[in-house]
């Protein structure tokens, strides 16, 4: 069965060539969280675990608030590569990666005002803001590597080429994981050797995403027009497309970081519980996103191609090897939960309280992989408003649940919340997602 301009063919082992290699470099990228965690877990207190953890929260907000430069760039790239419009993909390319680097820039001259009101923000230990104000201080000179990255992303699971992505990602992580164990086991730089082995790192595979990439940025070169670069119609499509995305990532964020800061207000002990119990739940999302990358890229290009049932068949395939993967995830932390919390820490108080909100833990890829695979089939056919609006409702929703199940169940509460606010994302987006369909046969009528 082949559909599309594009000539890809929607099987079973489609899904998996798209789907593997970025569910091994997802994985890896919470892994580099988890081992930032763990060299500092080992060290006396759970101060600087709390600390790297407020850290990674305040660059959410920098760095992940520009998601839409992978989101956005998939959608706008696997409708070009599935439409085979070359022009159009040669434009986004240099689009994209120009505005990566912009935006890195401007990040840089704001991040002071916007570190100082996270930590206004969140109730923290002055110790642990201490700590975590030496390690945004040298992380925040990564943003415009990290942004690079996010548009090489896009770029690479547009085209199908997740292999790429992989190698970039691949890059990215040992590198860093290499740099934190030098830096602070061997040189005992403490937190600031976990910012600095981030910031290189994000350098290196920078430059490797340019090199990959060198063929297609030579070919958009090559097909270079300045009128049709700057087409008033392609910037405001792209923009509102992004602005759309932002809204919806900063909702998101948003959501996660009020999760962080509720923690961080019951002590430094359920502060640093969460923080490991959520790096399982970052690895278990970036696993099943493997499989909502792959519907972004294989519905996306049967959406620019006008083809129904292709776009149809990619939801379905990829959906139930996202539900399989998702059980299997379930079964791991079931079975060897209390060993993944042991490599995170040895601290008895620390241990004790994350097992103790481990079952929430085993629940959540169950909860999860829907909202998961909705993203990526509204990413990939370029319906950002839809998604902007889901996200707003399923925000306000969580915050207001929030504030009942907290006063009653405590901490539990807490993630009631947080699987509320997952279960709130997926029917949201069911509700819009008809009009996905209907738009694909007005394209094909007019195609």
């Amino acid at each position: 069965m082949s559909e599309g301009r594009g000539g890809f063919e929607i099987t079973h082992r489609k899904v998996w060539m798209l789907a593997g290699p970025i569910i091994l470099s997802n994985i890896s990228v919470p892994l580099v969280g988890a081992v930032d965690t763990a060299v500092v877990g080992h060290l006396p207190g759970p101060e600087a675990i709390g600390a790297v953890a407020i850290g990674a929260l305040i660059f959410s907000f920098l760095y992940w608030g520009f998601g839409f430069l992978r989101m956005g760039t998939t959608g706008f790239v696997a409708q070009a590569f599935g439409a085979g419009d070359w022009n159009s993909l040669a434009d986004t390319l240099m689009r994209v990666l120009m505005l990566a680097l912009l935006l890195g820039a401007f990040t840089i001259l704001i991040a002071t005002p916007i570190i100082q009101l996270a930590f206004y923000l969140i109730d923290s230990s002055a110790e642990v803001e201490g700590l975590a104000s030496d390690y945004a201080v040298i992380r925040i000179f990564s943003a415009p590597a990290v942004l690079c990255l996010y548009a090489f992303s896009g770029i690479f699971i547009g085209m199908h080429n997740t292999r790429a992505a992989f190698v970039l990602q691949l890059i990215l992580n040992i590198s860093n994981v290499l740099l934190d164990l030098l830096f602070v086991l061997g040189f005992g730089w403490g937190v600031e050797g976990v910012a600095a082995a981030s910031v290189i790192a994000e350098y290196l595979a920078m430059l490797s995403g340019f090199y990959l990439l060198r063929h297609r940025l030579r070919d958009a070169y090559e097909r270079y027009d300045r009128a049709r670069l700057l087409e008033r119609s392609a910037l405001t499509q792209l923009f509102t497309a992004n602005g759309n995305i932002f809204v919806r990532t900063l909702c998101m964020l948003f959501a996660f970081s009020y999760f962080t800061a509720k923690s961080a207000g019951q002590g430094e002990v359920i502060l640093a519980a969460n923080a490991i119990l959520m790096h399982m739940q970052s690895i278990m999302a970036y696993g099943l996103d493997g499989f909502a990358h792959a519907v972004e890229a294989l519905a996306g290009s049967a959406y620019g191609a006008g083809k129904k049932q292709a776009f149809r068949r990619a939801v379905i395939l990829t959906s139930a090897w996202a539900a399989f993967v998702a059980l299997l995830a379930a079964l791991v932390y079931w079975l060897l939960g209390e060993s993944i919390v042991a490599l995170f820490t040895n601290i008895d108080a620390v241990v004790e309280s994350a097992l103790h909100y481990l079952p929430w833990m085993i629940a959540a890829p169950l909860i999860s992989v829907w909202s998961f695979q909705l993203d990526g089939i509204f990413i990939g056919s370029g319906h950002t408003r839809e998604m902007r609006n889901a996200m707003i409702v399923s925000t306000l929703a969580y915050l207001a649940m929030l504030q009942l199940t907290i006063p009653l169940l405590g901490n539990h509460g807490l993630f009631l919340g947080l699987a509320f606010f997952m279960l709130m994302r997926a029917l949201s987006l069911l509700f819009y997602y008809r009009g996905i369909e209907a738009a694909i046969g007005r394209r094909a009528t007019t195609g």
